[in-house]
């Protein structure tokens, strides 16, 4: 399969049938190479209902009749606009066609701020490991670091793992390369950050405090590898 990043924590995965989006937040992302209006989808991935994360998920489910997977309050609140959704939570997997998806605990926040200033809980915010054609891609969402980061990588080996590093509302590089060393990845690659600049970060820095630096890489924009 291809995966490629798409700056923030947007993340690509192509099958060989399928193409699966991470957390699509592209208009009003000065980093990413995508565009909204263009950008199609099969499956559409969300950790948690922050703005920077759900981005144009009903624009491009709606055009693509894309299959939105969320924690439960905010699959309820997307469905409430039209779009298929399946709602899932923490601890809990499942099997559909193109893979298994399997929600983890993060220690972040998780909400909807409207346009008239009411914020709308949605629901517990979460990490997924996604499972397909062999390979386990964890990607961490929004958090912290806590210590049964272990215990994941642990019940479920890791080929690829997505850590945030900006610091401020997530991991800085510091505990990020920590919970790389807890999970175990085969290939950790930094997301959130440089997209404002109160998460601005050198992700060398996470690379380089890394116990085998030769684990990490940093992605470009737009940039694409083989799993």
């Amino acid at each position: 399969m291809k995966v490629s990043y798409h700056g923030h924590s947007v993340v690509k995965i192509q099958t060989e049938r399928k193409t699966i989006l991470f957390d699509p937040f592209i208009t009003g992302n000065a980093l990413t190479d995508l565009h909204a209006e263009k950008e199609e989808a099969d499956v559409i991935i969300l950790t948690h209902g922050h703005g920077d994360h759900v981005g144009d998920t009903e624009a491009i489910a709606k055009r693509s009749d894309s299959l939105v997977i969320a924690p439960n309050e905010l699959a309820v609140y997307l469905g409430w606009k039209g779009l298929n959704t399946h709602g899932m939570n923490i601890g809990g997997a499942y099997e559909f066609y193109f893979g298994k998806v399997k929600y983890t605990q993060a220690f972040h926040s998780s909400a909807v701020v409207t346009e008239d200033k009411q914020i709308i809980y949605m629901g517990m915010p979460t990490g997924v490991l996604l499972t397909v054609e062999g390979k386990t891609i964890y990607h961490a969402g929004d958090t912290a670091l806590f210590s049964d980061m272990k215990l994941i990588g642990e019940r479920h080996p890791i080929d690829l793992a997505f850590l945030p590093i900006g610091d401020n509302f997530t991991m800085g590089p510091e505990d990020a390369a920590e919970a790389a060393k807890l999970t175990g990845a085969k290939l950790v690659i930094p997301v959130h950050y440089n997209t404002f600049p109160s998460i601005r970060q050198n992700p060398q820095r996470f690379i380089d405090l890394l116990e085998d630096p030769s684990k990490g890489k940093i992605m470009e924009v737009g940039e694409t590898i083989e799993l």
